[in-house]
């Protein structure tokens, strides 16, 4: 099957993924930073690096943006 999709991200190496991220994965010091919260977002490097934590997926998608980054969903 050859289908051609259009507005994918090219090869430039700018992808990032993002997910959601349990609270209590992560350290106190971060959960103590967020009181009320159950999860927040991560935006992931190629490498799988963690590049940022934020409050939640609309923001982890438009900060990827505003930084020339492809972000992808990952579930």
């Amino acid at each position: 099957m050859n289908t051609k999709f259009e507005n994918l991200p090219g090869d430039e190496g700018n992808i990032v993924y993002i997910r959601r991220v349990e609270l209590d994965s992560l350290p106190d010091e971060v959960r103590q930073q967020v009181p009320g919260t159950d999860s927040l977002y991560a935006v992931h490097g190629i490498d799988g690096e963690r590049l940022a934590l934020v409050k939640d997926r609309k923001l982890a998608f438009f900060l990827a943006r505003q930084n020339d980054l492809s972000p992808v969903s990952v579930h």
